[in-house]
């Protein structure tokens, strides 16, 4: 009697589990590329803040770079927003780079929220 009650609950419990399965893939996945977008900024912003600070360079020349590194590692979209400057931190000078970039909120295409990424190098030479 108990089986015949039973009967078809397997397809139900494999579809509920399933969904829940897929949710928390997709959620891993969606932290996983926010963390990927993250990294790859910082990585950009630090490679030009250190190419900035060397000897003969500018900020302007940090700030290229910083877009630069970035359009080939991302997308053109996301080095929209990046700018150096010039800063004395206790005393030494710095080249610090900003970028300003959209989060993947919900995958590449759906609505994002702004990050930004500080980077710091000490000035080489004489400024």
């Amino acid at each position: 009697m108990t089986a015949r009650r039973e009967a078809g609950s397997a397809t139900v419990e494999f579809v509920l589990v399933s969904v829940l399965t897929v949710a928390v893939f997709l959620a891993v996945l969606q932290v996983g590329l926010a963390v990927h977008v993250r990294n790859t900024l910082v990585a950009a912003a630090a490679e030009g803040a250190r190419y900035g600070a060397s000897s003969g360079r500018t900020p302007a020349d940090a700030a290229q770079q910083t877009r630069a590194a970035i359009a080939t590692s991302l997308a053109p979209a996301y080095a929209d927003q990046v700018s150096a400057d010039l800063e004395d931190v206790d005393g030494v000078p710095t080249v610090v780079v900003r970028v300003r970039a959209p989060l993947p909120v919900l995958g590449l295409a759906g609505p994002s929220d702004d990050l930004v990424v500080d980077a710091h190098a000490l000035a080489e030479g004489e400024r």
